[in-house]
């Protein structure tokens, strides 16, 4: 049975002050962040040549699972995205483990975009710095949600005016070689396939906009039209970056650099540029952790309303509105994770977490009625199927790791459900 959302005007319920432009900021906050400046290179390592064919895969899976999550948010227009569409479209079960890969997957990418902040401004100080950077950015979120949609908007801004630096100078230098884009033998369908698995880290963010269904106005119009805007710009964004960077550095070039874009930057002839990138990698990194809290955050809440977690974790904010001690607890386990480990590996990881999470998506949207305003079946028929493969073509201890994560995720339902049944008289 379908559940309601929160009604308005009852204790709990959070504040609907997001239109359109607003949610699609907060979508490319999430996309267009720290994954453009750090994925192409381990991408490029996987695929060669192909990379480009990767990048369109995984935008073509994206688009699938993005208008799956569309038609659902319309639908369901509560926080906790797919969360919610599985519980309510196949029960319980995949309702949780949808959260679960979420919750747990995107933690683990919280901490390596805080790294990420920590290693672009001060390298041998990372960790120090990725703590007062998830420190700094809960407080952002804890002050509200328009807040938080503000200070995207900037860092949407700074981000996309670096990234057309580097796109500008790639196509004005004579380094550019348009036979550096032809396919070579290296380009073999595994490698493109996990090349298109890596690439998915950095479309990921769409989810921020369904997870935050609770909050904008007229969702059935305002989630439908945002999340392909924010898609479709982040496409064609990555493309083109993607296109410089092979034009200039070639396949082999972007595949051994450790810094994509400023390397770009300097084969271009234009040095002076590098330093510009490095600092808009570091906000970008900074803006896909202020996006990933914020959605992190609204996933649990809308799990400890269904005491799937502590529900402690259920109450909003009398005065701001939002979540407050989902998004502490969140940003207090973040925090920790930055001070501790290393992020080697949490791409593929945040990968794995995220495609199971849209593989829920898909399967609960194929589900919808005509009349519930379902998609063309193909759409989530590729979308699931997409899913799968590109889940269990990243790198095998993605996988592994990925896969027990999953597991002990189900083991804990089970054993909390088991409990549950013995109660009942």
């Amino acid at each position: 049975m379908t559940r309601p959302p929160v009604p308005a005007g009852v204790p709990g319920e959070l504040r609907r002050r997001l239109g359109v432009p607003d949610a699609v900021v907060i979508g490319l906050g999430s996309m267009i962040g720290a994954g453009i400046f750090v994925a192409l290179a381990p991408a490029a390592r996987a695929a060669g040549s192909g990379l480009l064919i990767g990048l369109a895969v995984a935008g073509a899976v994206a688009y699938c699972n993005a208008t799956s999550s569309a038609r659902l948010a319309a639908r369901y227009p509560a926080s906790g995205g797919t969360y919610v569409y599985g519980r309510e479209r196949l029960g319980d079960f995949w309702g949780y483990l949808a959260g679960w890969g979420f919750v747990v997957g995107k933690t683990a990418s919280c901490a390596a975009m805080a790294l990420a902040v920590g290693s672009y401004v001060w390298p041998g100080q990372a960790h120090a710095v990725a703590v007062a950077a998830v420190v700094a950015l809960t407080a952002v979120n804890y002050a509200g949600v328009q807040k938080s949609a503000w200070l995207t908007r900037t860092v949407v801004a700074v981000v996309l005016a670096v990234l057309a630096a580097v796109v500008v100078a790639s196509f004005a230098s004579g380094e550019a070689d348009a036979a550096r884009l032809d396919l070579g033998p290296d380009a073999d369908p595994g490698g493109v396939l996990q090349a298109a698995g890596l690439l998915f880290f950095a479309f990921a963010g769409y989810a921020r906009i369904a997870t935050l269904g609770e909050e904008v106005r007229d969702p059935a119009r305002t989630i439908p039209r945002a999340i392909p805007i924010a898609l479709g710009i982040t496409l064609v964004v990555y493309a083109l970056v993607a296109v410089c960077a092979l034009l200039v550095l070639g396949p082999r070039g972007l595949a051994e650099a450790t810094a994509p874009l400023a390397d770009t930057a300097r084969a271009a002839g234009a040095a002076w540029l590098a330093p510009v990138v490095r600092t808009g990698a570091a906000v970008a990194a900074l803006g896909s952790l202020l996006a990933l809290i914020l959605g992190v955050s609204r996933t649990t809440l809308a799990m400890a309303r269904d005491r799937h977690l502590p529900h402690v974790l259920a109450a909003v904010h009398p005065r701001h509105q939002v979540p407050h001690r989902a998004e502490l607890a969140v940003g207090a386990v973040v925090a920790v994770l930055a001070a501790t480990t290393d992020v080697r590996g949490a791409i593929g990881f945040s990968s794995f977490g995220v495609l199971a999470y849209y593989a829920v998506a898909n399967a609960s949207a194929w589900t919808l009625s005509r009349a519930e305003g379902r998609p063309p079946r193909a759409v989530p028929a590729v979308g699931l199927a997409g899913c799968l493969v590109l889940a269990f073509a990243l790198p095998a201890s993605s996988i592994l790791t990925g896969a027990a994560v999953l597991a002990l995720g189900a083991a804990a339902y089970g054993i909390r459900r088991l409990a549950a049944d013995r109660r009942e008289p």
